[in-house]
């Protein structure tokens, strides 16, 4: 869906719709898709798929895209209904998640490490819990850390406040520390602290 607001919307296979792009829908597409395609490939664990689970998400958002922009959030509403597309797709065609635990191995942390197994154990161990996170705790995590997106740019793409954002991302991460066994009162220090 990469076009221009002059250019008439065409999905895959369809017939060239005779209507132009509204240009505030053309503003939210550039603006959320990348983000959109980067957590959708996290949850299909494919690039192919998440592309068209995407696509849909805007196609669908698009039909009703003046009942979009009256929703106090529609933000918030996109990115249910990317979500919903999402997990729906996966459903469908049996795609997992892609796991996290594979991230572990990219890490920076693991390249600069003196122990690196022990490292690696340390990130498999901190991905699994991630993995459990509830879905907007998950959501934020994945935006922020894997995306390394700013409060402020999470905040855009979820439809939530930064505020909003800090406070998911601190519950994930007390809820990572019990997952993982950490003692709950030790001083966690920066570990709440969400400065990006």
């Amino acid at each position: 869906m990469n076009q221009d607001q002059d250019t008439p919307y065409r999905s895959p296979g369809a017939r060239p719709m005779t209507t132009k792009l509204p240009v505030d829908f053309s503003a939210f597409h550039q603006m959320h898709r990348p983000s959109y395609i980067g957590w959708a490939e996290i949850m299909l664990n494919n690039r192919s798929d998440a592309e068209e689970a995407v696509d849909a998400t805007f196609e669908q958002l698009l039909k009703v895209w003046p009942s979009v922009l009256s929703k106090e959030n529609p933000a918030g509403y996109a990115w249910r209904v990317l979500r919903n597309i999402t997990i729906d797709a996966g459903k469908a065609r049996g795609r997992r998640p892609l796991p996290l635990d594979m991230a572990a191995f990219e890490t920076a942390a693991l390249v600069q490490a003196v122990d690196p197994i022990g490292q690696l154990e340390e990130s498999m161990n901190l991905f699994h819990a991630i993995g459990d996170l509830p879905p907007r705790q998950l959501d934020v995590v994945l935006l922020l850390h894997l995306h390394d997106l700013s409060v402020d740019q999470v905040a855009t793409h979820l439809g939530i406040s930064p505020a909003g954002v800090r406070s998911n991302a601190r519950h994930a991460k007390r809820h990572m520390r019990r997952t993982l066994g950490l003692d709950a009162t030790t001083k966690e220090g920066h570990a709440d602290d969400v400065a990006h």
